[in-house]
This record gives structure tokens, C-alpha cells and sequence, in this order.
């Protein structure tokens, strides 16, 4: 692996630097944690596909750029840590897309491609269900064929900003034959979550956020074409793209902001009359913090050069997720900790550091090593495919 960026990666990191800087300056957005997955803005989203930035790494016959997944490694990091709004298009654009890319049909890609670069649509996953969170394999959200169309009926959950995305990429049950492997019964679907029989719930999160949703859908009619790659294949399609999900560099920079604030508080505060910096314990917290950083940026850039050799990194996305959001758990934690009540303090307290960034990280964290794959099915995927472990 090299572990230099070309002068053309250089520039191009700049050049995004500078377009964030104009945009904060400007006032088109308001820095926020977790702003990759909260930050709903089609009009911020409508700014970066006028410079070409969505679908990035997409083959240039479908309206992408064909550039490298370094490239884009290197947009989201920078998007991610100025805490910009990239919610409308982010899961279109690094999943939705190259999924239809490799699996739709003339017809989606010509109807859903093209408007996903300009931000026109944005999109939800609606994988997890109450009883199948990290086991896709056992949905019960049920689409029964009904010759013209697929007749839904089920329920999803933990579908991230389902209350407004234009569509849902849906994983359902299509084939009831009980002598058939479960993770051979499922097919993917693009759901207009403005259909009729959806009904969408809001779940708020501890730390007062509405990202989350239910979604539930009672004899909802899915057109035909609507089924994205081949019947009852969903499962091993779905494997393929949730590489992409895992190893994104957005799971370890959306907590960047909090351990750059936690820096510059233990140089300005004092505590017994000493600067916290001074106290070797504090030290050696951030000390380590920064070492974890660098190793998990190195782990996200190891999986972008994987994929650019043409490979697919399989148990590596399994590695690099597990760490980051670990990491970033222990970020939000380690500042809490130092920063003692002040660092308890919600947006809104005048007392708040930070305008309270710390407390809602915090509250926001245990939900970093659930979403998109659990600790424990992630390291049962590097037991199994990175070190050859063998189950009983």
C-alpha cells in the first residue's frame, strides 16, 4: 500500500477544502454532528452534484466520474469532518447506485441513476426488522407476486430518515418453501415510500433526534420491475453492498470535531489551579485517542485501495468497522469523562462547551456499533473469512 496521496488527490482535497470553506462562510450550513446521517439538505446536496461529486466512482456511461474510491475516501472524509449536510444523496450515492449499477435492469438504471447524480431523489434502507437486525436472512417482511406486481406486507425499523427519503432499497421475503435455506428466499426492491399502505413512525433518539423511523407496510403493490436483480437472490446481493456500507471513512470521522474540541479543552481549562494538559493521566487519554485515530484512517484507507485493485474487501470492511466505531465510542466517552458535567451539558446551555456537541455525540454513540452490522456479526465475519476459523 502507498501511503502517499498523488498530487492530483492533493489538490483535489484542497479543492474540496476550499468549497467547504466558501459554503460555512456563505452560511449554507450549520455544522452539526453527525450531519452525514441528520443533515437532510437536497439544496446542500444540489451544490456538490453541480461539481460532479455524487457518483463519484461511478462508470462514466451511467453519469459518473470513474474516478477512484481513494477520491471519494477523500471527499467524504473532508465532508464528514466539517460536519456537512450530505444526508439527501449520501446513501444513494454509496450504495443505492452501484447496487443498481451491478444488478438492475436497463429501466432502473435509466430511470433512478441519473437522478440520484442530480439530486432529485434521495433514498432509505429498509433492511433491519424487529426480530432481523443483524440477521438479514430472517425478515418476515413477506412480497408475494401477484402477477403485475409484488403485494408487501411487514415491517422494517431503525430506517434512517425514512420520514423523508423519496424511496426505500427493500429486502423482503419472496419465496415460502420451508425446505429452502432461509438466505435463499429473499429479493431486493426499490419501495416509493409515498405508496400507498406506509405508514412511517418516528423513533427520537436519547439524545432528542429524529433520524430513525418505523416503517410499516400493510398490502403495499410494488410494480414488477421494481425487483432489482434476480428473485429470491437479495441476500447474496445485499452481502456484496454492505462492504460498501461497513468500511466507509464516515464511521471514524463523525466524532472528529468532539476529540479536536476535547484537544483544545485540556489546553485552555484548568482544574486546581493547572492546565488539564498538565495532568499525565489526561495525557496519556488524548495521546492515545490520536494514535487510534491514525489507525483507524489507515484501516479505511487500506479497504479504498482494496476495492481500487480490484478486489473485494471483504473481511477487511468487517475490520475497519468494528474499529472506528469502537474508536469513535470511545472518543465520546473519554471527553465526557474529562470534561465531567460541563461535558453533560445539552445544545441550548448557555454553560454548554461547544454548544453541547460532546453530550449529543455521547448519547448518540451506542448506536455506532449496531448500525450496519453488530460487533459480534462483524467479528464472526473476521473469524470466518479473514483468519479461516472454522465453526463447530
Amino acid at each position: 500500500m502507498n501511503f502517499e496521496f498523488t498530487p492530483e488527490q492533493i489538490c483535489f482535497r484542497q479543492e474540496i477544502q476550499n468549497f467547504l470553506e466558501v459554503e460555512l462562510n456563505q452560511g449554507s450550513f450549520e455544522p452539526k454532528p453527525n450531519a452525514w446521517i441528520d443533515g437532510f439538505s437536497q439544496k446542500f446536496s444540489k451544490k456538490i452534484s453541480e461539481r460532479g461529486w455524487i457518483g463519484l466512482t461511478w462508470p462514466k456511461e451511467f453519469g459518473g466520474q470513474g474516478r477512484s474510491y481513494m477520491d471519494r475516501l477523500i471527499l467524504v472524509e473532508e465532508f464528514v469532518k466539517a460536519q456537512a449536510p450530505i444526508a439527501f444523496h449520501f446513501l444513494a450515492d454509496r450504495q443505492v447506485g452501484p447496487a443498481l449499477i451491478r444488478f438492475g435492469n436497463e429501466e432502473l438504471k435509466k430511470g433512478f441513476l441519473a437522478k440520484i447524480i442530480n439530486a432529485e431523489i434521495s433514498f432509505c434502507l429498509c433492511f433491519s426488522e424487529p426480530d432481523a437486525g443483524s440477521d438479514l436472512a430472517s425478515v418476515r417482511t413477506t412480497a408475494v407476486d401477484q402477477g403485475e406486481y409484488f403485494l408487501v406486507n411487514g415491517q422494517k425499523v431503525w430506517t434512517s430518515n425514512g420520514h423523508l427519503a423519496h424511496f426505500g432499497w427493500l429486502l423482503a421475503k419472496t419465496n415460502f418453501d420451508k425446505k429452502i435455506p432461509k438466505h435463499k428466499t429473499l429479493s431486493e426492491f426499490i419501495l416509493d415510500m409515498r405508496n400507498p399502505g406506509m405508514t412511517v413512525q418516528p423513533l427520537m433518539n436519547m439524545a432528542g433526534a429524529h433520524s430513525f423511523n418505523e416503517v410499516f407496510l400493510d398490502d403495499v403493490h410494488i410494480p414488477k420491475n421494481y425487483l432489482v436483480g434476480n428473485r429470491d437472490k437479495g441476500f447474496d446481493q445485499i452481502m456484496e453492498q454492505m462492504v460498501y456500507e461497513r468500511a466507509g471513512i464516515e464511521r471514524l470521522m463523525q466524532n472528529y470535531q468532539v476529540k479536536e474540541c476535547l484537544i483544545e479543552y485540556v489546553k485552555t481549562a484548568k482544574r486546581n489551579g493547572r492546565y488539564l494538559m498538565e495532568d499525565p493521566i489526561v495525557r496519556n487519554a488524548i495521546g492515545t485517542l490520536e494514535i487510534e485515530f491514525h489507525i483507524g484512517k489507515l484501516l479505511c484507507y487500506n479497504v479504498a485501495w482494496t476495492i481500487d485493485q480490484g478486489k473485494i474487501p471483504n473481511y477487511e470492511a468487517s475490520v475497519c468497522k468494528v474499529f472506528c466505531t469502537q474508536y469513535e465510542q470511545r472518543v465520546n466517552d473519554v471527553a465526557t469523562r474529562i470534561m465531567g458535567r460541563y461535558g453533560q451539558l445539552m445544545p441550548g446551555s448557555k454553560w454548554a462547551p461547544y454548544h453541547g456537541m460532546v453530550a449529543e455525540s455521547y448519547l448518540s454513540s451506542p448506536s455506532y456499533t449496531l448500525q450496519g452490522g453488530t460487533v459480534e456479526i462483524l467479528k464472526n465475519i473476521i473469524a470466518l473469512r479473514g483468519l479461516k476459523l472454522q465453526t463447530r
